[in-house]
C-alpha cells in the first residue's frame, strides 16, 4: 500500500514519546513495557505496518514485525503481553485510541484544525493543495489542504473535497463530498465527544465519473480506495475503508458500509445495500435493490435479500408467488 504523508492532511498537534503513553493514558492503563523509547510519528494498521508507529489491536495477531520494527501496541487483550516487547494494555480500547490520536493530530472533528484559503473564482482552494493547471473547478467549491487534482479533472458546482489524491482525467459532479469523516465511534459510548478521529484519506484513481450528491468517507488509518475507469452514479454513499477494483458500475443510491474490498469489473444495481468487512470478488453482477451479507465470488451474478445466486432468487421469487406472497 502506498505510504502518505499524513502530515499534510492532518498536522502534528504534539509529539509523543512511548515513555509518555502511560501518563497519557492514565486510569485506562492495565500493563505498560517497552526497551526502546521512540517517538511516535505515526499510526499503522494489520496491512500497513510502519515505523515508529502505534498500533491498536484488540486481539493478539502474530506478526514478528512488531518486533523487528519500532511498533508500539496498544491493546485491551492481556494476553498479547506475552508476545511483545513494547506494549500498553488499557481497558477500554475505543477511548485510549480517540485520547492518543485527539493528543497527536489537529483534526476537523476537533476544534482547533486550520487552513488557509483563497478565493479562486467563487469557490475556497486551500493554499496547502496542488491543483493541475489543466483542471476546471465550478462554483461554491471547497478543496481544502492536502488534496491534489491531476491534470483534465473537472469539479463542478459545490464539491467538497478533502483529505484526498485525485487522479487524471476524474470528473466530480455536483454536491459531492470526498474525504469526509467515516462512521466511526464506540458502540457503548456514543455522541460526538466519543467520535473516533479518522486519519486516513480519500484515493481516486485515473478516468473515474462520480455522479451528484455522492459522499465518499476517508479511511479511518489507512485509505479508501477507488480505481480506474469507475464510474459511479448520483447519491452513492461509499464509507471508510472500502476499496473498489477498475472498471466498477456502481448505479444510483447504492450504500456500501466501512471496509468492504470490491474486485475489478463490478457492476452494481441501483439501490443496492452492502454490509461491512465483506469481500466482493471479479466480474460479479449484483441485482438492484440487493442486500449483500456474505463475501461473493468471482464471476457471480446475485439478488435479493439476503443476496444468493440470481438463479436461486428466481426460484425462491416463483415460489412466493406460487404461495400467495
Amino acid at each position: 500500500m502506498e505510504n502518505i504523508n499524513r502530515n499534510l492532511f492532518f498536522p502534528i498537534k504534539n509529539k509523543l514519546n512511548i515513555d509518555y503513553i502511560k501518563d497519557l493514558l492514565s486510569d485506562l492503563v492495565v500493563s505498560n513495557k517497552f526497551t526502546n523509547n521512540f517517538e511516535i510519528r505515526d499510526i499503522s494498521s494489520l496491512s500497513n505496518l510502519r515505523d515508529n508507529s502505534i498500533i491498536f489491536l484488540n486481539k493478539y495477531i502474530n506478526n514478528p514485525d512488531y518486533n523487528s520494527k519500532e511498533i508500539h501496541i496498544i491493546t485491551d487483550n492481556i494476553e498479547s503481553e506475552n508476545h511483545c516487547k513494547s506494549i500498553t494494555t488499557v481497558k477500554n480500547l475505543n477511548t485510549a485510541y480517540n485520547k492518543v490520536l485527539n493528543f497527536m493530530y489537529y483534526h476537523e472533528d476537533q476544534i482547533g484544525f486550520q487552513d488557509e484559503f483563497n478565493l479562486v473564482n467563487g469557490s475556497y482552494i486551500s493554499k496547502f493543495s496542488k491543483i493541475h493547471n489543466s483542471c476546471e473547478i465550478g462554483k461554491n467549491c471547497v478543496i481544502s489542504r492536502g488534496v491534489t487534482i491531476g491534470s483534465n479533472s473537472i469539479v463542478k458546482n459545490n464539491v467538497v473535497i478533502k483529505n484526498s489524491l485525485i487522479g487524471k482525467n476524474v470528473i466530480i459532479c455536483d454536491n459531492t463530498s470526498i474525504g469526509c469523516s467515516g462512521f466511526g465511534f464506540d458502540f457503548n459510548k456514543r455522541g460526538s465527544l466519543n467520535f473516533n478521529p479518522q486519519i486516513g484519506i480519500v484515493i481516486i484513481d485515473d478516468n473515474v465519473h462520480i455522479g451528484s450528491s455522492c459522499t465518499i468517507d476517508r479511511g479511518k488509518i489507512d485509505n479508501t480506495l477507488i480505481g480506474k475507469n469507475c464510474m459511479i452514479d448520483n447519491m452513492v454513499h461509499i464509507a471508510h475503508n472500502v476499496v473498489i477494483g477498475n472498471n466498477a458500475c456502481i448505479a444510483a443510491q447504492t450504500g456500501i458500509a466501512g471496509s468492504v474490498l470490491i474486485g475489478d469489473n463490478v457492476t452494481i444495481g441501483g439501490q443496492a445495500g452492502f454490509s461491512g468487512h465483506i469481500t466482493i470478488g471479479e466480474n460479479v453482477v449484483i441485482a438492484a435493490r440487493s442486500g449483500v451479507t456474505k463475501n461473493i465470488k468471482d464471476n457471480s451474478t446475485v439478488a435479493g435479500f439476503p443476496a444468493v445466486d440470481i438463479k436461486v432468487w428466481k426460484k425462491n421469487l416463483v415460489m412466493q408467488r406460487k404461495n400467495g406472497y
